[in-house]
């Protein structure tokens, strides 16, 4: 397998979740406190791009967020688990 193959996971239900709620990437990021996500962190979780175990969960913060009351737990948002940051 290459790096790049490694890095990328395949689009994640996080991305049928937001089409089918019609939420926009920054509807997550401002539905948190500024700074906490970005518009390119929630385009990676969408489109697989490996993340840390810790933006997994602060992507899925975002997402109930938006979607209070409705919450949705992290097998239903990826596909896989990331790693611990270093």
């Amino acid at each position: 397998m290459t790096e790049e193959n490694t890095m990328n996971v395949g689009v994640q239900p996080l991305d049928a979740i937001m089409t089918e709620k019609e939420l926009t990437n920054q509807d997550l990021v401002a539905a948190v406190k500024p700074g906490f996500i970005t518009h390119k962190q929630v385009q990676k979780a969408r489109k697989g791009r490996r993340l840390t175990i810790h933006m997994q969960e602060k992507i899925l913060e975002a997402l109930n967020a938006a979607c209070s009351p409705t919450s949705y737990d992290f097998k239903e948002a990826f596909n896989y688990r990331g790693k611990k940051a270093l």
